[in-house]
């Protein structure tokens, strides 16, 4: 059984003390890979009492955990499809997540549908209230999430300003949860999983699984190791056919990011019908920091997976026609100051294209190893749940549904006041509401050292890469990248010559 650690604190000396431990001993459960999968098994079964190691091939939330809407959402398309099942799932745990184990990451997020020309109303507004019917049998309260109603055009003007007014009716309001980032829900769950014991290891790729045991390479030294577990957890996402015999059918899902004011979005999002096509829509989902996400697409994936998906033209032109639709002004490529794709880890059901493949999880265990694929990021606590118990180590059950992540809470510390003004310091660059927005209850001791030193010295960056595409997501632009490469990598080689 674990011990459970003082401290969630991730840096580069604690990873070289919990290599050296499990280079030596049995652990119960190994989990392969730093998703919000991976982090929410390793907290799940740290939380049960289970002697956790967690290794990731290259950084927390590498993968497709940092590529997606952002959203925690209650499961209107799954609604729309008849997976009444797999809605209802997804708005328990929404409601979970915005009342319990993470407010201070996800909050309300008003969404529009803008109603131009002739447009079916009824059904669309119907299906807005059959998902707030799983709002409430999900105990999720209206203040949280109020329930849909229909406005007239000049409120939808005043919700998104840069609506396109000709033809404009009016629009349908409805709400949903969105993440302040999806990077931050997984550098919180693997502290927190750290905080009750579970070795949280990054730059260590496993390269063969033999039963329940890894063979692991360290990526900073490059030596091997061999990792023994009583079970192993594979969830990897799309790498995780790398290790087992699971068919999996990736599917790409493209977002471009725009700046606010070029839209006139303000903080309402927009649902935005995709023309000629049923019960399809994209998005238009303005974010904290004055940038805009335009997603997304799904399309198939065939050949090797790639580390880093590219976006191809074809998806960029996609998103920007149909954002265009609804909007005053026609957006161009030049109104795209970054763009990323995810791949989802479908399990591979069949012919038919990928968007009908069901985001429902499987979770499928043979000779030790058990491969949970599929999901979505709304349900990973329940996609942990499953995987752990399907392990069969302890009859403990799961106790991730009331357990706060690290930064809920009330604010911690000396730092400046909440709307103080600007702060100044090393890899600081927001004010206080903007700290409190994704750091929560920590916000004031990252303000006294700033983003970057904080990233290095409790959230386990490693390098500037880290820090810029990950802990604060500065990365999605990469002119903006570039103004602040130089300053992040002098900070963490300080900080890294502090913790040798």
């Amino acid at each position: 059984m674990s011990t459970p650690q003082a401290s969630t604190s991730l840096d580069a000396a604690r990873r070289r003390r919990d290599l050296a431990e499990v280079a030596e001993r049995t652990v119960d459960l190994l989990v392969v890979g730093g998703g919000v999968t991976g982090a929410g098994v390793a907290l799940d079964a740290a939380a049960r009492g289970l002697d956790v190691c967690l290794v990731e091939a290259h950084d927390l939330a590498f993968g497709t955990s940092r590529w997606s809407s952002k959203l925690v959402h209650g499961g209107l398309r799954y609604l729309a499809r008849g997976e009444v099942g797999l809605a209802f799932e997804s708005a328990v745990e929404r409601g979970v997540l915005m009342t319990r184990t993470a407010p201070h990451l996800v909050r309300a997020l008003p969404q529009l549908v803008p109603l131009h020309d002739k447009a079916n109303d009824p059904l669309v507004l119907a299906g807005l209230h059959a998902g707030d019917v799983l709002r409430r049998l999900a105990g999720t309260p209206s203040q949280v999430l109020p329930g849909p109603r229909r406005v007239p055009a000049a409120e939808a003007l005043a919700l998104a300003p840069g609506l396109r007014r000709a033809g404009l009716r009016g629009g349908l309001l409805s709400f949903d949860g969105q993440l302040v980032d999806d990077a931050r829900l997984v550098v919180a769950l693997a502290r927190t999983a750290a905080g009750l014991g579970a070795r949280i290891i990054t730059r260590a790729e496993v390269t063969r699984l033999d039963g329940r045991t890894a063979h692991v390479v360290d990526g900073l030294t490059g030596e091997s190791l061999t990792i023994r577990a009583n079970a192993v957890v594979n969830a990897a996402g799309v790498w995780a056919g790398r290790l087992v015999d699971v068919k999996l059918r990736p599917s790409r899902g493209s977002h471009l990011v725009l700046d606010a004011g070029a839209l006139g979005v303000g903080r309402t999002a927009l649902t935005v019908p995709v023309p000629t096509e049923r019960n399809r829509y994209a998005l238009v989902l303005p974010q904290h920091d004055g940038r805009v996400y335009v997603g997304l697409t799904d399309e198939p994936v065939d050949g090797p997976i790639p580390d880093v998906p590219e976006v191809p033209q074809s998806d960029v032109d996609f998103l920007l026609d149909v954002a265009s639709s609804v909007l005053e002004r026609k957006l161009t490529p030049a109104d795209v100051l970054g763009s990323y794709a995810g791949l989802r880890p479908l399990l591979d059901t069949g012919d038919g294209p990928s968007a009908d493949l069901s985001r429902r999880h499987t979770v499928l265990t043979e000779g030790g190893v058990t491969t949970v694929v599929g999901g979505k990021l709304t349900t990973y606590r329940r996609m942990a749940a499953d995987a752990v118990d399907a392990t069969g180590l302890t009859a403990a059950k799961s106790r991730t549904k009331s357990l706060p992540l690290v930064g809920s809470g009330p604010l911690m510390g000396s730092g400046p006041s909440v709307g103080s003004g600007p702060l100044v310091g090393s890899g600081q660059a927001a004010g206080p509401a903007d700290l409190v927005a994704r750091y929560g209850s920590e916000a004031c001791r990252v303000a006294e050292i700033g983003e970057f030193a904080w990233a290095v010295r409790h959230e386990g960056a490693l390098d500037a890469d880290d820090v810029l595409d990950r802990r604060t997501r500065i990365g999605l632009v990469p002119a903006e990248r570039r103004a602040r490469e130089a300053e992040a990598r002098q900070v963490v080689a300080d900080e890294l010559a502090a913790l040798a």
